[in-house]
C-alpha cells in the first residue's frame, strides 16, 4: 500500500509516519534465511507550493461570491495529484480522499476496505477555508471525516487514516498487535504492580484479574 499525502506541511506529518510501527513498515527487513523482504507500506508527500506557478508560491485566493478567509486553489493540488498517481496504469487501484468535516464518517470498516481494494491512497489535506470544489469533481474524490468537529487543517485526519489503514496491511503488525487490532477495544486493563499509591490513596488490581478465570475476566471487560 502506498500513501500519497498532499499537504502544505509535509515535515509535520513525516515526524509521525517515520516513527514506531509506521516507520518500521516503510523499511526493508531480513526474513528467514537472510532473504530480504520489501516494504509493507510507503508514504510520500507532495507540497502544493512546489506546483504553484505564482512567483511567491501562493496556493490560496479569495473565494468567488464573497465570504471570510481564503480558499486553496485547484491547480496546484491537481498538479500534485498528477505527479503522485496520474500516470498509474490501473486507476481502479487508486483512491483519492479529501479530508473534510462534511465528509462521510471514517470507520475501521472503511480502513479494511481501502487496504483490500486499493494499492494507492491519496489524501488531500486542506487548509484555510477549504479547497476549490473543482478538485473533488475533477478527481472523483470522496470527502472523509474522522469526527464531528473542525480542525485547522487536514493533516491530523490524514495521519489517522494512514495509521488505521496501515494496520490492515498484512505484515505491518506483529502477532500480538494483530490480536489487539481484532479486539478494537481492550476494555478495562491492568499491569504490574498489583497495588499503587497516589495522593495517599491505595489502588489495587481487582481480584477477578488475578483469578486466572478468563471467562470472568472477559465478562468484567464487557466482552
Amino acid at each position: 500500500m502506498r500513501f500519497h499525502v498532499i499537504t502544505l506541511f509535509p515535515d509535520i506529518c513525516k515526524t509521525y509516519t517515520d516513527s514506531s510501527i509506521l516507520g518500521r513498515a516503510q523499511k526493508t527487513y531480513k526474513g528467514k534465511g537472510s532473504k530480504t523482504k520489501g516494504k509493507k507500506i510507503a508514504v510520500e508527500y507532495y507540497n502544493p507550493r512546489d506546483f504553484s506557478t505564482n512567483k511567491h508560491k501562493k496556493v490560496d485566493d479569495r473565494p468567488y461570491g464573497g465570504g471570510p478567509g481564503m480558499v486553496m486553489a485547484a491547480e496546484p493540488i491537481l498538479k500534485a495529484w498528477q505527479k503522485a498517481v496520474g500516470r498509474k496504469q490501473d486507476q481502479k487501484k487508486v483512491k483519492t480522499l479529501i479530508m473534510s468535516p462534511r465528509g462521510k464518517q471514517f470507520t475501521n470498516t472503511l480502513a479494511k476496505q481501502y487496504a483490500k481494494q486499493y494499492d494507492h491512497l491519496v489524501l488531500i489535506s486542506g487548509r484555510y477555508e477549504g479547497i476549490d470544489a473543482r478538485v473533488k469533481k475533477a478527481l472523483k474524490a470522496d470527502e472523509v471525516s474522522v469526527g464531528d468537529y473542525v480542525l485547522t487543517g487536514g493533516e491530523l485526519p490524514a495521519l489517522a487514516i494512514i495509521d488505521s489503514v496501515s494496520r490492515q496491511v498484512p505484515g505491518v503488525l506483529g502477532t500480538f498487535e494483530s490480536l489487539e487490532d481484532e479486539r478494537v477495544s481492550s476494555g478495562e486493563m491492568y499491569t504490574r504492580p498489583e497495588a499503587i499509591k497516589f495522593k495517599d490513596k491505595h489502588y489495587k488490581v481487582p481480584k477477578v484479574f488475578l483469578s486466572g478465570n478468563h471467562a470472568d475476566i472477559e465478562k468484567r471487560r464487557g466482552k
